[in-house]
């Protein structure tokens, strides 16, 4: 009978999961992952990487129960200047043949507001993790597209010092700056198809 009792138990407290959580994948066609750093402490450098995948594992019930993954190609990344992009993907600040993706893991999510969420995670650059949050609007509600997909869309930003993953290159100035600052600001816009 106390098998019996634990087995509904169990069965009651999984229910809601599988009854409201459900999978997505990243749409890359409309997605971006952006990143913004001073360039001679007088301006910013902008740039994107342009292929990014991964699944959320929402849970509308309670969005405190959801999952994302997300992975970043970082032999994609484009900041329209090839031999800067050359420079990014070489060890010296990437080192995309050894270290192909950088990826996110959230941890823990928390409302911050009405439409605002706290997402935390592991971030993994050059096989360096940190825990990092991200700031996210959304996810919006759930739309059909015109080929009867059903989609999502979410915002999110952070910052993070580049050197903490071990992108350490730079060359100081003559006036004692430095060439490309640390702090780098991410924005991501993400659209999801339902699977």
């Amino acid at each position: 009978m106390k098998r019996f009792i634990a087995l509904i138990t169990l069965l009651a407290l999984t229910l809601p999961l599988s009854a409201f959580a459900s999978t997505w994948t990243i749409d890359p066609d409309h997605t971006t992952a952006q990143f913004k750093v001073r360039h001679l402490m007088i301006s910013n450098v902008k740039g994107v990487f342009e292929k990014v995948s991964g699944t959320l594992n929402l849970d509308d019930k309670d969005i405190t129960r959801s999952k994302v993954d997300v992975s970043i190609d970082v032999a994609s990344i484009n900041t329209n200047i090839k031999k800067r992009d050359d420079h990014l993907r070489s060890p010296e600040f990437f080192d995309a043949v050894k270290f192909p993706s950088m990826t996110f893991a959230s941890t823990k999510v928390e409302k911050a507001s009405k439409d605002k969420l706290k997402v935390t995670g592991n971030l993994t650059i050059k096989g360096v993790s940190k825990v990092v949050v991200l700031t996210v609007d959304g996810p919006t509600g759930e739309v059909k597209d015109p080929w009867g997909n059903s989609r999502r869309g979410a915002s999110a930003a952070t910052t993070i010092n580049r050197k903490d993953f071990g992108v350490n290159w730079n060359k100081t100035m003559d006036n004692g700056g430095m060439l490309v600052g640390e702090e780098v600001a991410i924005q991501l816009e993400v659209e999801f198809v339902k699977k």
